[in-house]
């Protein structure tokens, strides 16, 4: 990659201080944990440790310093910051950030361009180390890591040029998240309509007995979802007892979105016979989500021969004629109206137990009717609009843009005056 002549190679080691020693630990000192940090810029403090919680084992922080995530997917994902007014003017955080702390040589804000930038995270994503789940970007890369360094003025240029296009990318994104908001709001309220009224809204309605469906249609049937559906928790998880000899890939419960279900890197565990008869899945089966965001699921299609499923899942069957496509826009509109999450254990972490999900009363139209509403639906968009779908790939778009601007303009590559003059004259 060329870069303008005047820029120098250096390595960070000599620009900057990497993960620096704690000073002056006594309390009260503000603390910001991972999810306290943003992507690409952003941190909030929102708690302050008194002394006898600090811990030297947290990364620490001042003034100007830049923390960037090492652990996946945060430091992938571009998690990392500038630290700016920070109470005290010092601070911890989570022990799975680097800190760099820049030298008279390095301008703060172009230091931290420089670690958004695709061009610090490709290499260190290829140096990161550890099992999976729990893979680190190791403290030398940050201080091997070899930028090409302008001069000041031209460092304090790029900065101001990356902090007005990113505001105004940025203004962009939230317009569109928030139009994804409100047409996500129309649909939910279109397809909860559909699955409590029907289609036809002149048909004489009931009260259905539970609080959140209101009334229903007088034919509809109102009865607990086992009287209705087979449900099955998955099977418990135990690596002690893998032989690799009857191995059948599984679902997990992160490989089950809403209305999606991936099986392109599954893995794979002991199922025997017995097993295979309980847990295997079949075309039409409702997998259901027990934990994280309880509720959601999504219906298998067959896209494996044979696969099946763990713990953290659900497999609903109907016992009858009933349509699982049906059910699938009844939970993800008792999901939305916060159903399952109200009647879940709220001391830990929320859970749909097979007994709650079982004891659930929904309301049930024939059979027919059923498939008709579900179809409705899917023609006009499934659980998200047309539009939305649209808009997500924009926002997509506009972030890829994001990045690859800041990229190309903290390693020379873009000619800031002349893309402002273009941009000008495209205004």
């Amino acid at each position: 990659m060329s870069v303008p002549r005047t820029w120098r190679p250096v390595r960070l080691r000599y620009l900057c201080d990497v993960n620096p020693a704690a000073h002056r630990l006594a309390g009260p000192i503000a603390f910001a944990p991972m999810d306290a940090v943003g992507v690409l810029g952003g941190i909030r403090f929102e708690q302050m440790l008194d002394k006898e919680d600090v811990s030297t084992g947290l990364s620490y922080f001042e003034e100007n310093d830049v923390i960037v995530a090492k652990i996946t997917p945060c430091f992938e994902n571009g998690k990392c910051a500038l630290a700016e007014n920070v109470p005290g003017g010092r601070a911890l955080g989570s022990t799975e950030f680097h800190v760099i702390r820049p030298g008279s040589a390095v301008l703060p804000k172009f230091l931290f361009y420089v670690c958004a930038s695709t061009a610090f995270r490709e290499p260190g994503e290829a140096q990161m180390y550890g099992a999976a789940g729990q893979k680190r970007v190791p403290t030398d890369f940050v201080k091997d890591f070899s930028l090409s360094l302008p001069g000041k003025p031209a460092q304090r240029a790029i900065a101001e040029f990356l902090d007005r296009e990113t505001l105004r990318i940025d203004g962009l994104l939230a317009k569109k998240q928030h139009l994804i908001e409100l047409l996500d709001e129309k649909r939910a309220a279109l397809i909860s309509r559909a699955v409590t009224q029907g289609l036809d809204l002149g048909v004489a309605m009931k009260d259905s007995g539970v609080e959140w469906l209101g009334s229903v249609p007088t034919h509809w049937d109102v009865a607990p979802l086992n009287s209705r559906f087979d449900v099955k928790l998955g099977k418990m998880l135990d690596a002690r007892q893998i032989t690799g000899q009857q191995l059948v890939p599984y679902l997990r419960n992160v490989d089950v979105q809403w209305d999606q279900i991936a099986v392109s890197d599954l893995p794979s565990m002991d199922f025997d016979t017995d097993d295979r008869e309980r847990f295997r899945l079949r075309p039409g089966d409702l997998i259901v989500c027990e934990g994280g965001e309880v509720g959601r699921a999504a219906v298998w299609q067959g896209q494996l021969m044979e696969c099946c499923y763990q713990k953290a899942l659900h497999r609903l069957r109907p016992r009858g004629s009933d349509v699982p496509r049906f059910l699938l826009y009844v939970l993800r509109s008792a999901a939305i109206m916060g159903v399952f999450r109200a009647g879940s254990n709220q001391n830990t972490i929320d859970h749909l137990t097979s007994e709650k999900l079982r004891a659930h009363r929904f309301a049930f139209p024939p059979a027919e009717e059923q498939s008709k509403i579900s179809a409705f639906l899917d023609e006009t968009g499934g659980l998200r609009s047309p539009a939305t779908s649209l808009l997500t790939t924009t926002i997509a778009l506009l972030r890829e843009y994001r990045s690859a601007l800041i990229t190309a303009a903290v390693t020379g590559q873009l000619d800031i005056h002349a893309h402002e003059k273009k941009m000008e004259s495209l205004a």
